[in-house]
């Protein structure tokens, strides 16, 4: 099966510039793939570099150590070799990142910034919204607040806002950072749904989840980080 994401031989070393370049090193030799349809799940305890090899995938950290390949346009592409306007574009219409905090925009609102990536590939405004109104109403998102900005939202509501946003566009890879961290028990269910139904559709799915439920409930296979870790 082809492999959407392709992790060979990867390290992280942070570099302490503001305290005479100290060195912390993270993790070494992360060998993984992700095919399609999957959720690997990465395991082991806080500051163990899951969420630095999520950012190192997404291209917001540097990858100078082995080789990580994302599938865009049926070939694989070296993230750390990529222009800016390549990984703009994996971005725009082959991976979705979901984290845990949304990054708010002022005066914009709610619909708005959930629609954006269906918008970002064409897709007529009226058809983004009313699929960005399915996923809103299903996260518990309620209606007079769908054309709020979420500057004021709860933590819990900003997520939820924030992992629609990551699931409308139905991305062929999704970074999926506890994307359930602040949410109750009936969001965490549809979160679950939605993941599921993700992998049903094909998606490949890298995520963190510290919830035990969550993770077994959603998991293909695990890849233990304990194995990669690097004490300092």
């Amino acid at each position: 099966m082809t492999q959407m994401i392709s992790i060979e031989n990867v390290g992280k070393t942070f570099t302490l510039h503001t305290q005479g370049s100290a060195t912390i090193p993270v993790f070494d030799n992360v060998t993984l793939a992700v095919e399609p349809g999957e959720c690997v799940v990465l395991d082991g305890p806080s500051g163990i570099g899951k969420s630095s090899l999520l950012r190192m995938i997404y291209a917001n950290y540097r990858c100078l150590d082995g080789r990580i390949s994302v599938r865009h346009d049926g070939s694989p592409i070296d993230i750390a070799e990529a222009s800016p306007r390549t990984v703009l574009d994996i971005r725009r219409r082959t991976m979705g990142y979901v984290s845990q905090f949304l990054r708010v925009i002022p005066r914009v609102s709610t619909l708005s910034i959930v629609g954006e990536p269906l918008r970002s590939l064409g897709v007529d405004k009226a058809e983004a919204d009313a699929k960005a109104m399915t996923l809103l109403a299903r996260l518990g998102i309620p209606e007079p607040l769908w054309q709020l900005s979420p500057v004021t939202f709860s933590g819990g509501e900003k997520q939820r806002v924030n992992i629609a946003r990551g699931f409308i566009a139905g991305y062929p890879v999704m970074l999926l950072d506890e994307p359930t961290a602040s949410l109750d028990a009936a969001n965490t269910a549809t979160v679950i749904e939605l993941i599921q139904e993700a992998k049903a559709q094909g998606t490949a799915i890298l995520g963190i989840f510290h919830d035990t439920a969550v993770r077994n409930a959603v998991a293909t296979r695990r890849f233990d980080m304990r194995d990669c870790h690097v004490a300092a």
